[in-house]
């Protein structure tokens, strides 16, 4: 594979430029932490964006940072700490759950393009939440802008929430700017043990309901933990009110049991690995699933999913919104019961680790309703009417696999 490398956007265009003359495509990558997730680019030439380095600005009292998209996540993150502040989303780094590549890989352009969210989603929100604006090259090599440096200047079209979860197919992300927030003073985490998925959707969907500002909410079932499953519940923020938060919720949920307590670095050192999706990670058999649902029907959908899928193993985060299902392996990776099992509930799954070949054959993606399914073409036909970003990252490719 032809391997390209711009340092600057004009160099990066004229290259996207020259692969629509000759009607190569492009995969699109910055570290490659991520090139595993998805289906596999039906592509020659791969367009390393990983030259495009540089945090341009940073205005903590503002909240605001700009950085090209091949900066690294941990050079972005190592600049917020010195300020105090963070990546309220909590960006996962997938590097031990997808193997072969070294832990805290990853660029800015990549994380945005994935627009995938860590355990603090239920209480800030998610990638998209957080772009402010950014930069990129569409498909018909044309240089473009969205947004700016605050929530209120965007007009028309808000094209950062097409953007995030466009794994590339869009557009070659060049810059980003995004809101941070301060990092919280302290963190505790209300443990409780004993308990089956239903109660502990019960428990958690009873601790986001009080005023507690909950940041994260997830269950690991006695076969992922082994002292027992637990329910774990996190507050942040200044100390004497984390504190104050963690006794009021021990009362009103004293039905549930009489929790310990985490605090501090064994706190962050417990959702660092939820966020990662640790608990999962070491079978390196197994095919995981990424399973969206209503919170409150995630007890429920994952005790169906364990009675129909023997071996199955899973843990449920964002308060019961998010599953993670590890299945043996096998030529169906258990998609039919996986979605059979969100048949009804609005929610979508995703085949986040397989084989290439598996990948390639199923579909990772949730399918979509043929009406959504329309207006995505009609989207993509806007941004890469030749299909030369990424094509098949997504789904299949009719001009490149057909």
């Amino acid at each position: 594979m032809t391997v390209e490398k711009p340092h600057t956007p004009q160099e990066a265009a004229e290259l996207v430029a020259a692969a629509l003359t000759a009607d190569a495509p492009l995969e699109i990558i910055g570290t490659g932490s991520r090139r595993a997730l998805g289906r596999p680019v039906s592509a020659d030439r791969m367009l390393d964006m990983s030259g495009l380095t540089g945090i341009s600005l940073h205005e903590p009292e503002e909240l605001v940072l700009t950085a090209a998209a091949g900066t690294p996540l941990a050079e972005i993150e190592a600049a917020l700490a010195e300020k105090g502040q963070m990546l309220a989303f909590e960006p996962p780094d997938f590097s031990h759950l997808l193997g072969g590549v070294e832990q805290g890989r990853g660029t800015l352009g990549g994380m945005v393009a994935c627009g995938l969210s860590g355990p603090r989603r239920i209480r800030t929100g998610a990638v998209r939440d957080h772009v402010l604006g950014f930069a990129g090259i569409t498909g018909r090599a044309e240089i473009f802008k969205s947004g700016g440096r605050v929530m209120k200047n965007v007009t028309g079209f808000d094209l950062s929430k097409l953007i995030c979860g466009s794994w590339g197919s869009l557009a070659v992300l060049t810059e980003v700017t995004l809101k941070v927030l301060p990092a919280p003073e302290a963190t505790a985490t209300l443990r409780f043990r004993g308990l089956d998925a239903r109660r502990a959707v019960r428990l958690m969907t009873a601790a986001m309901r009080a005023p507690a500002e909950v940041s994260g909410a997830a269950h690991l079932p006695a076969d992922v933990h082994p002292d027992g499953s637990l329910t774990c519940i996190r507050l942040e923020g200044f100390a004497p009110s984390v504190m104050a938060r963690a006794e009021m919720l021990k009362g009103l949920l004293a039905e549930f049991g009489t929790p310990e307590m985490m605090e501090d670095a064994e706190s962050r050192i417990f959702w660092g690995k939820i966020r990662d999706v640790a608990p999962l990670a070491d079978d390196r058999q197994a095919f995981v699933w990424r399973i969206c649902c209503p919170p409150a029907q995630g007890g429920e959908v994952a005790e169906t999913l364990r009675e129909m899928i023997l071996e199955s193993r899973l843990f449920l985060d964002w308060a019961g919104g998010l599953i993670w299902l590890a299945v043996p392996p096998s030529a169906h990776a258990s998609a039919e019961m996986v979605r059979g099992a969100i048949s009804g509930t609005g929610g979508h799954a995703m085949l986040f680790r397989a084989p290439e070949d598996v990948r390639h054959r199923l579909p990772v993606f949730h399918p979509q309703p043929e009406p959504l399914a329309e207006v995505t073409a009609r989207i993509r036909a806007a941004f890469d009417p030749r299909d030369i970003l990424n094509p098949g990252r997504m789904h299949p490719s009719e001009k490149r696999e057909g």
